[in-house]
């Protein structure tokens, strides 16, 4: 895998080498720190001739500046002030890291004419760079040719001089938990199948424990008895099993309801015996994003101490072919004693959710479940790649969820829900099928999800277009993007944790 910066914070001290980075507001110019490592005010001859003026993400480089031993000088545009929150810093940090380059020793000078940037504002810039520098890359074994030179392989060095480093150091301990929360669901969504399948995937929940999380990992054997026959109707066609696993983490009051994620976790999706075209199957490695997410954010709470009970939980499945497989038609019994007709093998997530929420929701009681999944195309076509859909039976849920998004820019899109859609699933064969007609397709599948959750406080969010493949921008570069992590962290930090 590429190798990680690592990030320190000092106070304001000219750099005397490497790369120095300095920020510059919008039409405000360079503040009295950085004017100091430019010396032969280099920057200052710079602008005009490449036309920068501060812009946001605006970039200008000078090699060698003169009257100073550092090897580059780079000015990032930092906007307008009064437009700098939280993520704004975030693409800050990132617009940084997409500078480096080779660069090992790096000296980043947070201050800026007309703001007095925050220990927290320092912390989210650090975040924002490691969140750029994320590669998954750990299967190339073919080296750029000047990988063999020792300064390559070195990680970046990355100090960020602030006014108050005491207070970034305090607030970066805290943002990096969420940070690792996020890259680790990137891993597991960028792993290929053939590594990550139901069992190494409860596996790597299970390594939680060492940050205090209680994991449990059911087996089919548990499954069975607990009549979870949705969940394994979609696993029985793949020799690799399924597995459920049940991540706490318990840092609120020991009576407290806990609150619930639930997220699919289909490790690869053939589309079962509804397989789906060959063109663009390889991509279904990553319809596990939503457990993925959930796991990331198993991680984030337990690593930065969160003072909430909360509970996670995985359905780990292969939807694969052979004579075992589920055929379409087949009726199974959900643990709630509920039956479905399977009218189409590739409407599997929510056969896999059906289950999960249930036991969830019969074992733990808790005070909501939010549910994530790349459950359906249509979202997408609703939708594009910018938002996630959001389901809910209850407004104040969605509301939360909703400014969670906002602040975060992991953003969501209420869809409807309603008695009219839900007629569109009601079998001649059974309680229930699988599948609704051509239209609504996300909005059906929500609609189905529904009925496992009976009056707890629900959303659903469908991550089908931002989990994967979704826009780069200046704090991802990766196909698998981490999506929800960040977003739930903040729903529970504001709303939930005493």
């Amino acid at each position: 895998m590429n190798q990680r910066p690592t990030i320190a914070f000092a106070r304001f001290s000219a750099p005397r080498k490497g790369s120095v980075f300095v920020l510059s507001a919008d039409e405000g110019g360079l503040s009295d720190a950085a004017k100091a490592c430019d010396p032969g005010k280099t920057l200052e001859r710079a602008f005009p001739v490449a036309e920068f003026t501060g812009k946001f993400a605006g970039v200008v480089e000078v090699l060698a500046p003169e009257a100073t031993s550092i090897d580059r000088l780079v000015a990032i545009g930092a906007g307008k002030v009064s437009g700098l929150d939280d993520y704004a810093w975030l693409k800050l940090g990132g617009t940084i890291a997409a500078s480096l380059r080779k660069a090992t020793d790096v000296a980043v000078v947070l201050d800026l004419v007309g703001a007095s940037p925050s220990g927290k504002d320092a912390a989210s810039l650090a975040a924002g760079i490691l969140l750029r520098s994320y590669a998954f890359d750990k299967y190339k074994t073919r080296k750029d040719k000047d990988e063999g030179k020792a300064e390559a392989k070195k990680p970046a060095k990355i100090t960020i001089q602030t006014a108050d480093p005491t207070a970034a150091k305090k607030a970066f301990t805290d943002a990096e938990a969420v940070i690792d929360g996020v890259l680790l669901a990137r891993d597991l969504v960028n792993e290929p199948a053939n590594v990550l399948g139901p069992v190494e995937f409860a596996a790597r929940a299970k390594e939680l424990e060492a940050l205090g999380v209680k994991v449990e990992i059911l087996a089919e054997k548990e499954m069975k008895k607990l009549g979870m026959g949705s969940l394994l109707g979609v696993a029985q066609g793949s020799p690799r099993g399924a597995r459920i696993a049940v991540m706490q983490w318990n840092g609120g009051k020991p009576k407290d309801s806990p609150v619930a994620f639930v997220g699919k976790g289909v490790t690869f999706d053939t589309g079962g015996n509804s397989m789906k075209p060959a063109s663009g199957m390889e991509d279904m490695k990553g319809d596990m994003g939503g457990a993925a997410a959930v796991t990331g954010l198993m991680h984030a709470l337990a690593a930065r101490k969160a003072k909430a009970n909360v509970v996670g939980i995985i359905g780990l499945v292969e939807n694969a072919v052979d004579g075992h497989a589920q055929r379409p038609g087949d009726i199974v019994t959900s643990m709630s004693g509920q039956t479905i007709e399977v009218l189409n093998t590739d409407a599997e997530g929510r056969l896999v959710l059906a289950d999960a929420l249930w036991y969830c929701n019969d074992r733990f009681q808790p005070k909501f479940m939010v549910n994530l999944a790349t459950l359906t195309g249509a979202i997408m076509v609703a939708l594009g790649q910018h938002y996630a859909g959001l389901f809910s039976n209850n407004d104040d849920l969605a509301e939360k969820l909703t400014a969670a998004g906002q602040a975060t820019q992991e953003r969501l899109w209420r869809m409807p829900l309603g008695s009219e859609y839900d007629k569109l699933i009601d079998s001649k064969n059974a309680d229930m099928k699988n599948i609704g007609g051509r239209y609504g397709g996300a909005i059906i599948a929500a609609q189905f999800l529904q009925r496992f959750v009976k009056d707890t406080p629900w959303a659903h969010l469908d991550i089908a277009g931002t989990a994967m493949g979704s826009p780069s921008n200046e704090i991802n570069q990766s196909w698998g993007s981490g999506f929800g992590v960040r977003l739930l962290d903040r729903l529970v930090r504001d709303n939930y944790e005493q």
